[in-house]
């Protein structure tokens, strides 16, 4: 087994060149010097440091010579980057909001000044803020090199993280997320209140021993969840605002090619998404040569303009994961979980499981027949580990997952389990290889695309590890250069909020099927 490590033990690289924790604070690369110099000192410091590096890179010599070279020598280079790369990243979100505020204040003196020397009225603050928000969106942009409005809304974001986010900004220093993630968590809870925020920041940082391999997806799943169940019914207002606004739209692309874009409610999107990802894996079943993506665009285009070919219509199911209390309690806080997608407001699919979880009435046929109640009984109740949220199950004997077992293994890890992958899963994969003894189960089942399905081939170890505390499903991914992240499957069931723990056993009722003194099960989905 290979020494596993993380990006902290790069540190130990950047010490060792800087000097340390033990390095005197009258060195300039100290915390305390640096924070002493203030904004012209740092600046001045990174400005060197900037044009070494600039110099370096433009002339490198014989430093990237491999003659000779140990390949940890250029692992230790690349994690030093990424340590410095996460400090400039939380640094640059402090310095738009400083410079932001500065702006505002030196806007708003001007105009006073303007005001006394020309005898006329101050504009409104609310004019001199937008004035502001102007200015520095232009030399965001001028410095950036990026466009107003992504200056705009990087501004946004950032100030969000500063002021209302610390934890994420400290995760984001440190490394353990991504500028990207963080960014994107941060335009999620743009909805909520600063008193939100901090509840969703709180949520996330709990949650940050368990998404050290989530990629951008995995991010934005989490901050979506942790946002319906703290706002379920704002949550709910938003998806029914978002709804009125389906669309489809063209794009033109490069190459006489062109992006053909519709926007629509979560479930119906994935049931298309689903049905053309059968007919295309069918078509190359019969022999179609071309890639899965442009199997599934000739099989859209096809049966939308009636050529041969068109599909024909079909059944399908999408895995939906809910608790009773979102089905039948609409404040209930919990989100719901698309198979494929991630988390949505309950409202999204409430309308459509009771359709199906609900007994016709004696005049009506059973649209499941003579199983109809035993097919509700199982919509009704799946079951999800008590301490994670995790979904958990069964065991076979032969090296093909049997159709229940794959389709758990879909609906417990709802997108690839690949380190950072934000891939449609594609393949039920054995963490331990069929081959190397490793079971048919759903402890050693995990949901991949395909290229992370040869891990074999590309990492040193993948393993299944068990954590303390009942930490759920967990795989460790190890590379060549000794770094290891965990993956987890997306937690289905978040923790209760205090106001949704007091208000559950008043107005919850006892569930479907339940004694009527039974109080709610937190550890269930309808």
């Amino acid at each position: 087994m290979m020494r596993r490590r993380g990006e902290n033990e790069s540190m130990t690289n950047a010490q060792r060149f800087s000097g340390g924790p033990e390095e005197s604070p009258d060195s300039p690369w100290s915390p305390e010097a640096v924070r002493a110099a203030g904004p012209e000192g740092l600046a001045r410091l990174l400005g060197d440091v900037g044009h070494a590096l600039e110099e370096v890179a433009k002339d490198p010599g014989d430093l990237f010579t491999t003659q000779g070279a140990e390949r940890s020598a250029f692992v230790d280079l690349m994690t030093s980057q990424q340590v410095i790369r996460g400090a400039q990243d939380a640094l640059e979100a402090r310095t738009v909001v400083a410079l932001a505020e500065v702006t505002r204040r030196d806007r708003t003196a001007a105009a006073r000044d303007a005001a006394a020397h020309e005898s006329s009225a101050v504009p409104s603050q609310t004019v001199l803020d937008k004035q502001a928000g102007g200015i520095l969106r232009r030399d965001l942009s001028l410095i950036t090199r990026c466009s107003p409005s992504a200056a705009g809304s990087t501004l946004a974001s950032a100030r969000r993280l500063v002021s209302s986010m610390p934890k994420m900004l400290d995760a984001l220093a440190g490394r353990k997320v991504s500028a990207q993630a963080a960014y994107a968590v941060s335009g999620a809870a743009s909805v909520l209140t600063e008193e939100q925020c901090r509840s969703v920041d709180e949520a996330l940082a709990a949650r940050l021993p368990f998404l050290d391999g989530a990629g951008v997806r995995g991010w934005r799943a989490e901050a979506a969840a942790a946002i319906m169940e703290l706002d379920a019914e704002g949550a709910a207002l938003r998806h029914r605002r978002a709804r009125r606004h389906r669309s489809v739209t063209v794009t033109p692309g490069e190459h006489g090619m062109a992006r053909f874009s519709a926007h629509l409610p979560a479930l119906d999107a994935r049931l298309l998404h689903k049905r053309l990802s059968l007919e295309a894996e069918c078509r190359r079943a019969g022999g179609a040569d071309a890639g899965h993506s442009a199997l599934m665009a000739d099989a859209l285009v096809d049966t939308v303009l009636g050529r041969d070919g068109a599909m024909d219509a079909v059944d399908l199911d999408v895995g939906v994961i809910i608790t009773d209390r979102a089905l039948f309690r609409p404040d209930a806080g919990d989100a719901a979980q698309i198979e494929g997608y991630g988390p949505v407001p309950a409202e999204a699919v409430r309308e459509q499981l009771r359709a199906v979880t609900t007994p016709p009435s004696s005049t009506e046929p059973d649209p499941f027949g003579e199983d109809g109640e035993e097919t509700r009984a199982v919509l009704r109740r799946l079951y999800t580990h008590p301490a994670t949220g995790d979904l958990v199950a069964v065991e076979a004997r032969g090296r093909a997952f049997p159709p229940a077992m794959a389709k758990f293994l879909t609906w417990r890890d709802t997108h690839c389990r690949g380190p950072f992958c934000n891939a449609y899963t594609r393949q039920h994969d054995h963490i331990r290889p069929f081959s190397r003894g490793g079971p048919t189960s759903v402890d050693n089942g995990q949901d991949t695309c395909a290229h992370c399905n040869q891990k074999e081939h590309d990492a040193a170890s993948v393993e299944r590890i068990e954590g303390s505390g009942g930490t759920g499903h967990r795989v460790a991914w190890t590379g060549y250069s000794g770094i290891t992240r965990v993956t987890g499957p997306t937690r289905l069931l978040g923790p209760r909020s205090p106001k949704h723990q007091d208000s559950a056993k008043d107005r919850a009722g006892p569930q479907p099927g339940a004694p009527p003194d039974a109080a709610p099960q937190e550890d269930e989905g309808g």
